[in-house]
Parts: structure tokens; C-alpha cells; sequence
């Protein structure tokens, strides 16, 4: 029989994240929020009704950047527990408890944007003249002015905050916490299923009835939540396309990515040329990994099985460490002792265990180090997650020391930039020491497993459903499971064709993510893996000095996604950069196919 997970209490705290430095104890943490519900009401009383002028403009931003500042420290050390156990009662209520607090905290400070757009454009461009570090805190203010309601409504959707965002909550909820999966069986041998289970384990098993029932167990659950997990994702469509309107954009799209500073084709661009160029390459990937195999069909449940798994290392926690430090040493000793301390400072929290959080995260509060979240299995394709987000680690380390809080985070479209680099990079390190054949495979096959099935087709799938899904709201047409699953299915089956069979319930893959709850950021996966494609090539071939990349993660997001990108010579105004990154797979597909000819001639 499979193994059960752990309770949280039941693994080894050496190998979980240290939420208390943070702070040192529950005690600290509620006084801190006490003691912020004060100082919010403190910095009401002395500045609401007094924004109308370029000095008190700057001295309220000021003081608001130490508010924001304790605000994520303390929505970190609450949510990052619940991520670590979502069961857990203690945890759902300190989530609670948090959420309540900041619905005041915000409805408290919801004057400062109010007032702000009331002052004239000039009176703003007065105020920056005055504080260079305030200006895209005020230039995003001066962009929002076209898109303000009016006072007393800003406010009033400031009280609902809770109600209109619920729907994420309740999504992962019921994700995490309700659903409870049947044990399946393979030739008398029970197996447990879940969530951290089947993503962590049975999608990449080498027993192909082991793997392909388990899909069959998990969807099958899925299934019968469909209507409940639809209705919940309709109440957040409609409450962004509500917002789009009320603020008066064309489209939902519009709405979503006027924040992301990029427009509505450069995101089309990048769902088109993918569904179109590289849909052909990774086709060709699943003929190889069937012919490998010797399956008699490839189906959707063999997609993530590893080219030669008997060959892959089991890795330990500790020897990843050793692993990242060699991979990622050509960014310089700086970095590296980002990495170290990562480890060395319980930065991570590794085990698989009951009501923990699926997939992968990385949490940077200003002020604080970084959290990271994965599910450890001991394969090489658990160290790529982690290089992947100690990429973001990094990334916001450097951010956060050389910026002000207003001004560490880039756009989403360059917030997978960083992140991939790193995958990159090591894959590229690892590569350029392969002593054999089958070791230069084993990196490659990881690479296009992990780092480009993962950015490039998982998410961009994801985004091309999104897009449809917009048009449907956009037309004022009604969502439901049965719409949801046929647009997913529809999308899987484009870009898949004849070559996978995709089963009916494969539709229901929508139901996985929480991506949907956060705005159109699925597509900007591939967008940061095309620049961090440019980005890792350009440093392994020497056309790029590694402290050049560096300066563009100490930028954070006082640039646009364009001119960060142009930082490092990587032109993203036209999809010579992407079309770059799909030969480049293309290549590495074709090498996969040479080494296992040159293998069996062995």
C-alpha cells in the first residue's frame, strides 16, 4: 500500500519554514496587529482631508509605505501557516481574524486613494518633482484617475472587499481542506489518493496502470464538484466584469491587464504563437516518450512521465543545496549566499503532509526574508521548482533591499522572468557537465518536463481557456460546468491532436488551479520564460555580464516589463524572442531524439 500523508505534526520541523522571524510568538503577532489598527487611525486622523497639496502628498505616502510594510509582514505570517496546514483550526481562525482586521485597516485607508485622484494632474506631477521615490506610486495614481468612481462608491466596494473576494478563499477551501479522495486499486495493491498525492507522485509514476488510474480516481472526484466549483468561479467572473464596467473599460481583459502596463495583443501574441509553433514540437516530445515507453496509445495521463525514469537519482534536501549552489554559481557569491541562507535559515518548508498547500510559492515580505513553499519528493524535478523559486526568492531579496516597498514589485508580465532564469541556468550548468549520454538526456528531458511543459503548455493552456472564458462574460453569456469543461477540453484538444488521447473528463482541469482567481497571470509564465530563455543563453554564451541581470532584479518594478527586458538586451516588441525560445526547445527535442538513437545502437 501507498503511503498516507503526515499530519503536520508528524514531520521533521528542521525541514519546515521558521514563520517566527517574523515574529517570535503568537503574542507578538497580535500585538503587532493592535498596534497597526492604531497606527492606522492615528494616520487617519492626521491626514484624511488634508491631501491637496504636493508636501502633504508625500509625507502621507511616506508614512503609508511603514503601514504597508507591517501589513504584509502580518498577512505573511498568518496566510503562511494556513498554506502549511489549511486544516488546522487554530490557523483558520488567525486567517480569520487577519482578514477581519484588515477589512477595517482598508476601509481606513481607502481616503488616501480617493483623495489622491481628486487633485489636479499637475498638482500630482508637483508632488513627484518632490520625491523621485514616490513617483510611480503617483504616476499609478494619475493613471487611475480616468478609471475613479466616485467617493462614496469607492468606499462602499471597500466594505464588500471580503464578500468580492471570497471566492478565492472558498475555492481553495474547499481544494484543500473538504475534498476527500477515494483510494483506488492496481492488481490488489490499494493506493490513497489526494490533491498533493496524484500532482506529487502518481503523474509522473512509471506503472502506467498505477498512473492512468489514478487519473481516472482523481477526475472522477473533480466530477462531482464541478457545479459548486463553477458556480463559485462564475460569482468571480462576474464580479471583474461588474468592475470592468463600473470603471469604464471595453472588456474584462482590458480591466485585468491595465495593471500588467502591457496590452491586450501582447498577450494574444504569445497564446497564438504558442498554440500554433509549439504545439507541433511538443508533439513530437509525447511520440518520443511513447515510443520510449512502448505504450500502445499516449493519453493525457502519460504526458509527465519522466524519459527514463529508472535512470533518474533520488535527490536528498541536503544534496539539492549542494546541487543549486553549483548550478546557480555563474550569478556570483552574492547570490549564492541568498541560496545558502535559504537553507540554513529554514527559509523552505519541504515535507508532503495533510492540508499543506499544492504545487509551489514563494512569499518575500517587505522587511522579512523569503518563504518558500513546494512538496518535496525527492525527484530532480522537485530541485527545478525549488531553483524556480529561489529565482523569486532572489529576485524580491534584491528588490526589497535596494527599493521602497511601493516600488519592489515589476508587472506580471515580467514576474516569471527571474523565476525561469534560474531553471534555465541550472538545467544549461547541469548539461554543460553531463559526462555521458544518458546523463545529457536524463537534463534535457527535466528540462522540457519541468521548466517548458510546466511554463509554456500547463499554463498557457490555462490562459487560452482564461481568454475564452472572457469573451463568454464580455458577451453577457452564462457560465456553467458544462460551458467551463468543453472550453478546457476544446483547448487541450488543439493543442494536443491526434497525437494524445484526451479523455472527456480532461476538461475538468480547469478545476485545478487557483490561477484563475488572480487575474489574467497564467499567460505570463511563458512571457517570463521567453526572457529568461534570452536571458540564461545570453550569460552562458558570455554575451551577457551576470551583474547586469542583477541590476535588473535591484530594479524591481521602478521599470516596465519593456524596459526591464531591454536592461539585458532582450527586444520584447516583437516575438523574435519567442519564436527564439520555441526553436530552442525544438533543438532540444531533436538532441533527446539523437541520444536515444545513439543509445540503443549501444
Amino acid at each position: 500500500m501507498k503511503k498516507q500523508l503526515p499530519k503536520r505534526s508528524e514531520v521533521d520541523v528542521k525541514y519546515t519554514w521558521d514563520v517566527y522571524t517574523i515574529f517570535k510568538n503568537e503574542e507578538s503577532f497580535n500585538q503587532a496587529l493592535i498596534d497597526l489598527k492604531q497606527q492606522v487611525l492615528i494616520f487617519k486622523e492626521k491626514h484624511q482631508g488634508k491631501l491637496k497639496n504636493p508636501e502633504t502628498i508625500n509625507q502621507a505616502i511616506d508614512e503609508l509605505k511603514d503601514i504597508q510594510g507591517k501589513l504584509v509582514r502580518i498577512n505573511a505570517f498568518s496566510s503562511l501557516q494556513a498554506s502549511g496546514e489549511s486544516t488546522d483550526e487554530v490557523n483558520q481562525m488567525r486567517v480569520g481574524r487577519t482578514g477581519l482586521a484588515f477589512q477595517e485597516i482598508s476601509k481606513n485607508l481607502t481616503f488616501v486613494s480617493i483623495e489622491l485622484k481628486e487633485n489636479s494632474v499637475e498638482t500630482l506631477n508637483d508632488a513627484i518633482k518632490l520625491s523621485e521615490d514616490n513617483k510611480l506610486y503617483i504616476e499609478d495614481v494619475i493613471d487611475e484617475k480616468n478609471h475613479a468612481l466616485h467617493p462614496e462608491v469607492e468606499k462602499a466596494i471597500q466594505s464588500l472587499s471580503g464578500v468580492i473576494n471570497a471566492p478565492y478563499g472558498t475555492y481553495n477551501r474547499f481544494k484543500l481542506a473538504d475534498m476527500k479522495f477515494n483510494d483506488f486499486e492496481v492488481n490488489g495493491v490499494n493506493y490513497p489518493n489526494s490533491f498533493t498525492l496524484f500532482e506529487n507522485e502518481y503523474e509522473y509514476d512509471n506503472h502506467t496502470e498505477v498512473r492512468r488510474k489514478a487519473y481516472e480516481c482523481f477526475y472522477s472526484k473533480l466530477g462531482e464538484y464541478q457545479n459548486g466549483f463553477a458556480s463559485n468561479y462564475y460569482a468571480h467572473l462576474l464580479k471583474e466584469k461588474a468592475m470592468s464596467e463600473l470603471r469604464g473599460y471595453s472588456s474584462v481583459v482590458d480591466y485585468l491587464l491595465h495593471d500588467q502596463k502591457v496590452t491586450k495583443d501582447l498577450m494574444d501574441r504569445q497564446i497564438d504563437v504558442i498554440m500554433r509553433d509549439l504545439s507541433p514540437v511538443m508533439r513530437k516530445y509525447a511520440r518520443v516518450l511513447k515510443e520510449i515507453h512502448g505504450l500502445d496509445k499516449m493519453t493525457y495521463a502519460d504526458l509527465k512521465i519522466a524519459i527514463d525514469p529508472e535512470f533518474e537519482p533520488k535527490v536528498s534536501i541536503e544534496s539539492s543545496k549542494d546541487m543549486l549552489l553549483e548550478g546557480l554559481s555563474i550569478l556570483g557569491d552574492e547570490y549564492l549566499e541568498i541560496v545558502r541562507r535559504s537553507f540554513d535559515e529554514r527559509w523552505i518548508d519541504f515535507p508532503q503532509n495533510v492540508g499543506k498547500s499544492t504545487g509551489g510559492f514563494c512569499s518575500s515580505p517587505y522587511g522579512a526574508n523569503s518563504f518558500i513553499l513546494i512538496n518535496w519528493n525527492g525527484q530532480m524535478d522537485e530541485v527545478m521548482v525549488l531553483a524556480h523559486e529561489l529565482g523569486h526568492a532572489g529576485h524580491f531579496q534584491y528588490a526589497n533591499k535596494h527599493q521602497s516597498i511601493f516600488n519592489t514589485r515589476p508587472s506580471l508580465y515580467f514576474i516569471e522572468a527571474p523565476s525561469t532564469t534560474n531553471e534555465l541556468i541550472m538545467s544549461r550548468t547541469l548539461d554543460k557537465n553531463a559526462k555521458d549520454l544518458r546523463t545529457k538526456r536524463w537534463i534535457k528531458s527535466v528540462m522540457i518536463s519541468r521548466t517548458y511543459y510546466h511554463n509554456m503548455v500547463t499554463h498557457l493552456l490555462e490562459a487560452a481557456f482564461q481568454r475564452e472564458v472572457y469573451k463568454k462574460i464580455d458577451a453577457k453569456e452564462p457560465i456553467s460546468a458544462n460551458v467551463l469543461n468543453n472550453i478546457k477540453l476544446n483547448v487541450i484538444k488543439n493543442f494536443w491532436g491526434d497525437e494524445v488521447e484526451i479523455p472527456v473528463y480532461a476538461g475538468l482541469t480547469w478545476m485545478r488551479q487557483p490561477h484563475y482567481f488572480m487575474g489574467l497571470y497564467p499567460y505570463t509564465y511563458s512571457a517570463g520564460l521567453t526572457i529568461g530563455t534570452e536571458v540564461s543563453r545570453k550569460i552562458f554564451e558570455g554575451e551577457l555580464d551576470p551583474t547586469r541581470w542583477i541590476d535588473v532584479l535591484k530594479a524591481g518594478g521602478t521599470k516596465r516589463p519593456f524596459d526591464l527586458a531591454r536592461m539585458v538586451d532582450v527586444d520584447l516588441s516583437t516575438e523574435a524572442p519567442l519564436v527564439n525560445t520555441i526553436k530552442f526547445i525544438d533543438e532540444a527535442v531533436e538532441e533527446i531524439i539523437a541520444i536515444t538513437k545513439s543509445l540503443k545502437q549501444q
